[in-house]
């Protein structure tokens, strides 16, 4: 019998010789904290401090993300950082999907010592997505795209629908967050799936044409599908993201220190 999903927040401290360090870590668009569960819990073991979020209008019902703007879910992230940064020498950013979007976010706005992503979303595919802002005032909801997974067994404890208002709002974000990214200076370190029914490489054309001057590393995954961090390729993430912060770490990174917040584009 499949357990319920744990959509709870995930929060640990730092331990360890040497600097501390965190990661500050996002779910994806009507997901959880419950499908990056076991990468937080990595990097736990690794000895870095985690803030993993429950965003807002998530792990409830579709009817409440309905209600949320996007500057909500950044706006959770960014605290999750602020509280790193006061604890840390050194915060990275990670995140699945729409998390990965929010990870660059805090990245172009934060001095964050680099970014791990999986499966990063920048764009929507669905050519319904530019008329989202006048299908949510007779669309409330369309199926949803959950469960993305080649192993067998998994639930990522998704939302059924997804809010047609909500989306609206992630692709207001997704094209904010786009004219940020220039402003990151940190290493990337990419996860994409091969096969991935959710996310097409288009989002990741997107992030190495506009990070052309940051050092962007694409590592393919032949044996997942979206939610790569339940699938059969978790573990070769979980390792590869903790050798990455220590590499990132002992080249040299810069302290978490004097962050400024931008202003967002208005849409």
């Amino acid at each position: 019998m499949t357990s319920s999903p744990d959509h709870s927040p995930f929060t640990s401290a730092p331990s360890g010789d040497g600097p501390r360090t965190g990661v500050v870590l996002s779910h994806g668009f009507t997901g959880s904290p419950h499908g990056l569960r076991a990468w937080a819990q990595a990097f736990a073991a690794a000895g870095f401090a985690v803030r993993m979020p429950l965003l807002p209008g998530h792990g409830t019902n579709w009817q409440e993300l309905a209600r949320t703007r996007w500057q909500q879910w950044h706006g959770a992230l960014d605290d999750a950082y602020l509280e790193l940064e006061a604890e840390c020498d050194h915060v990275f950013a990670a995140g699945l999907s729409m998390g990965g979007a929010l990870a660059l976010r805090v990245a172009a706005t934060r001095p964050v010592a680099g970014v791990v992503l999986v499966n990063p979303a920048l764009v929507i595919d669905d050519p319904r997505a530019p008329l989202a802002g006048i299908l949510k005032l007779v669309l409330k909801s369309t199926p949803a795209i959950a469960n993305d997974i080649l192993k067998e067994g998994m639930d990522e404890g998704a939302y059924a629908r997804t809010p047609v208002a909500a989306a609206h709002e992630m692709n207001k974000m997704f094209r904010d967050t786009i004219r940020l990214l220039p402003r990151i200076t940190a290493p990337v370190q990419v996860y994409k799936s091969t096969v991935d029914h959710v996310v097409s490489d288009a989002s990741i054309a997107v992030l190495r044409r506009r990070l052309a001057s940051v050092p962007v590393d694409v590592v393919r995954l032949d044996n997942s599908y979206h939610v790569a961090t339940m699938d059969h390729d978790a573990e070769r993430i979980f390792e590869g993201s903790v050798q990455f912060i220590r590499r990132v770490l002992a080249a040299g990174a810069a302290p978490a220190a004097g962050s400024q917040e931008v202003q967002h584009e208005q849409a």
